[in-house]
């Protein structure tokens, strides 16, 4: 049964995650970089975190200000307090041919002179030993590119149906040894919430210019670094970092809308990952219900499945991996609404459009 072989590769990958070794001080200078629109009410907790980091006795921290229409660069004044490892720039016009993240990104890159990024959003906050640990996973794995998945919040009813769906499907569909070391631009997950690279292994790839439209921006620069030569993986951040990606459903809503299509790159292959997903965790909750003892084992399977991820990555198992399969039917309707907005030409994020 598919479902029991990707409950096993789960168990496997939950075994293989990279786990960030204790922290170290580190002796290189590290850039940490946080890219800023409208974000006022997180980036303090953001870069209060930053700032009270251990073991980084070389450390600059650039602050982006994404042409911000409330008070973020006042909010980071104010986090700062003059600290002399803080340094803010101001966005302007967005270029043509860009997307707004990709070029703060790059922008923050061009100024930074650490050997090391490390790239934040400000709606992540980091342990006191979080980036300490993340560089020396960098350096200790041989890897160009670490990108520790941070914990998710899910608070909301939407956001304990969706967000679970982040870490499990890495943990079921993506085999992490092989994907590390793998050139194949299909065999890549990154989370730009925090995502750790080397500096000459970036410039190299062509950073952030070499992905300035797309609008999953952290998985087509880990691309782009495999391209180039280099290798990277997505890796374990539950005691690293922590994050709320989204405050409820329409938030939540509008930030799934305005990339799953960029996930499946076409409306076929959406519908073919919609379609494989409601076949494997679905029809067998709907068999069930009919009395299928089949449909049954199926649905165990896929309840198992996400207590394994939620476990390992520090989510909340019960009763939330119950509902499972209609987490998928949330994510179908996500991805048939992004696709919507894509073809209408709708799809907006922080104002501007994708």
């Amino acid at each position: 049964m598919a479902a029991g072989v990707l409950t096993v590769h789960t168990v496997v990958n939950a075994r293989l995650l990279r786990v960030a070794p204790g922290a170290q001080p580190v002796t290189e200078l590290v850039s940490v970089l946080l890219p800023a629109r409208d974000e006022a009410g997180q980036v303090t907790a953001c870069l209060s975190a930053v700032l009270a980091s251990v073991a980084l006795p070389h450390l600059e921290v650039i602050v982006y200000d994404d042409a911000s229409t409330d008070s973020t660069a006042e909010a980071v004044g104010r986090a700062a307090e003059g600290d002399p490892r803080v340094r803010i720039i101001h966005g302007g016009t967005l270029p043509a041919g860009w997307l707004g993240k990709p070029h703060a990104c790059a922008r923050l890159a061009d100024e930074a002179r650490g050997s090391v990024l490390v790239f934040i959003d400000a709606d992540v906050t980091v342990a006191p030993d979080g980036i300490a640990r993340t560089v020396g996973l960098l350096r200790a794995s041989g890897l160009g590119l670490v990108s520790p998945y941070p914990r998710q919040d899910a608070r909301t009813v939407a956001e304990r149906l969706v967000q679970p769906l982040l870490q499990w499907s890495w943990l079921a569909l993506l085999p992490l040894r092989l994907a590390e070391q793998s050139s194949r631009p299909s065999l890549s997950a990154a989370n730009g919430q925090l995502l750790c690279v080397d500096t000459a292994v970036y410039h190299q790839a062509g950073g952030h210019t070499s992905v300035r439209g797309h609008v999953l921006e952290d998985i087509a620069l880990l691309r782009a670094l495999k391209a180039a030569g280099a290798h990277g993986v997505v890796t374990d951040g539950t005691d690293i970092a922590r994050t709320r990606m989204y405050h409820g459903w329409p938030q939540l809503r509008d930030g799934y809308a305005k990339s799953l299509w960029a996930g499946g790159g076409s409306i076929r292959a959406s519908a073919g990952q919609v379609g494989i997903l409601a076949w494997l965790f679905v029809l067998p909750a709907v068999a069930m219900l009919r009395g299928s003892r089949t449909g049954l084992a199926g649905y165990a399977l896929g309840v198992a499945g996400r207590v394994i991820a939620a476990r390992r990555t520090g989510g909340r198992s019960w009763p939330d991996a119950l509902a499972h399969p209609l987490s998928i039917c949330v994510f179908g309707y996500l991805t048939a609404l992004s696709w919507a907005q894509r073809l209408r030409g709708t799809a907006t994020w922080k104002g501007r459009p994708v």
